[in-house]
């Protein structure tokens, strides 16, 4: 009995959130939230010190305090980070300007790199690297235990330069080696041609500030083009890796007329845990620049930007979304200055589509799924490829809820199409049978 009573004393002290020991004879009441504060502190520093005295090569406290920042940052999700005056300078190449290296956006996973997509036209890509691709050795030397950015900062380098790349693909039973030459990277918005008489294509390869007016510009040359009235567009977002929020949300307002939207003409609305994050952006009246039929191409490497794109107009039934699901990045970063050199890309908010759908870690699922067409032009042998999601990065947030192309002539065939870009081919052909049946509805 006396047993029973024992084991029902302690039971019950640790329901309350005490802890006893049965020869102490004490209950010791739980630890607050600024002791235990004080004793991270005492612990942070009482570290500080022993790797400033017992590190085998000296180390300063600048360098470490450097490191802590970064690791703080890094710690809580895959995109928030820690940024020096040269990443502030990188961050700003994103999205305005143009860099020497390989072209390629990437992420570290388990401390391998893994790529999120290629940039169009730069080294990688024409060397036929992929979204989901494993960089494994740069230059024979392994980069296990580099940070991302030290990763990053040993690809770029002099235009001309040479770099070997060990890459592991799934379906391969050997690494790739690939040899490159670094070039100019331009960052190049927005890419479009006529693929026949009425039907146009464009592509979006990332949203920077001046995409928008890109794409103002790009229709209004393939409709001067086409001389009549531009029947079907195919809008390509596959491998856009994002880029500026406000200016995915300018995009999409291309194509919707605030008369026929859903949702109160909501693009696209953000929430987190101050009152700044939380915000919603809706579209413009009278900002309509293409109202015909479209088609929007995604796939594993569509993300941030992208998915807000294909996900507001699928919400508002304005387009067909084909292809493969989407990335799944749907968090927003904003960059906090820290002082005049330094400043915190933190993870501020996840954002939704308009019918309140969060894509974070779950990505936008196509209306027609589509696999891409296995060409690969690394080995004879077509590979399987990995497709990267922001659901498999480690730390991930949980869910809240070529303009010099020619236009379309006899030399170019639907054979040639379906061999280059079998997504392509099957939107140009869904296109064409959705205006048909649109006509013959209205001759009804």
């Amino acid at each position: 009995m006396k047993l029973k009573m024992l084991f029902f004393f302690f039971l019950t002290c640790s329901l309350l959130g005490f802890s006893t020991s049965p020869f102490s004879g004490q209950v010791k009441t739980p630890v607050s939230p600024e002791d235990k504060l004080s004793q991270d502190v005492l612990r942070f520093n009482r570290e500080l010190e022993i790797i400033k005295n017992e590190y085998v090569k000296k180390t300063s406290e600048h360098e470490l305090l450097q490191n802590a920042m970064q690791g703080m940052a890094s710690g809580l999700d895959p995109h928030s980070s820690f940024l020096d005056a040269d990443d502030l300078k990188d961050l700003q190449t994103a999205t305005t300007g143009e860099f020497s290296g390989l072209g390629l956006e990437v992420g570290m996973e388990e401390g391998v790199l893994r790529v999120v997509t290629p940039i169009d036209d730069g080294p990688a890509q024409k060397a036929g690297i992929k979204p989901g691709d494993w960089i494994v050795r740069i230059n024979n030397i392994p980069i296990q235990g580099l940070s991302l950015r030290e990763a990053v900062r040993k690809m770029r380098g002099e235009k001309g330069s040479s770099i070997q790349l060990t890459l592991v693909r799934q379906g391969q039973h050997k690494p790739l080696l690939v040899n490159l030459k670094r070039n100019i990277i331009r960052i190049q918005s927005i890419k479009g041609h006529l693929l026949e008489p009425d039907y146009a294509y464009i592509r979006i390869n990332s949203f920077q500030s001046s995409t928008r007016h890109d794409l103002d510009q790009m229709i209004a040359k393939l409709q001067q083009q086409q001389k009549t009235p531009i029947k079907g567009l195919v809008l390509d977002l596959r491998n856009n890796p994002g880029g500026l929020l406000t200016s995915a949300a300018d995009v999409t307002n291309a194509f919707l007329d605030t008369k026929k939207m859903l949702y109160n003409q909501v693009i696209v609305f953000t929430q987190g845990q101050s009152s700044e994050a939380n915000m919603k952006i809706t579209a413009k009246p009278n900002n309509q620049i293409y109202a015909g039929t479209l088609v929007v191409l995604i796939n594993q490497g569509s993300a941030s930007g992208a998915e807000i794109v294909a996900g507001a107009l699928q919400d508002n039934k304005r387009a067909i979304i084909l292809g493969t699901k989407s990335f799944g990045k749907g968090s927003v970063q904003t960059v906090i200055p820290l002082d005049e050199t330094s400043a915190l890309k933190l993870t501020t908010a996840l954002y939704y589509t308009p019918s309140g759908r969060s894509i974070q870690a779950s990505g936008i699922m196509p209306d027609i799924t589509l696999d891409e067409l296995k060409i690969n032009s690394l080995s004879e042998n077509p590979a399987e490829p990995i497709y990267l999601h922001e659901s498999e990065l480690k730390g991930h947030l949980k869910n809240g809820n070529n303009s010099k192309k020619t236009i379309f002539s006899s030399s170019t065939s639907n054979n040639d199409l379906v061999k280059n870009d079998y997504q392509l081919f099957v939107a140009l052909n869904l296109l064409k049978s959705i205006i048909v049946l649109q006509n013959n509805k209205n001759s009804v």
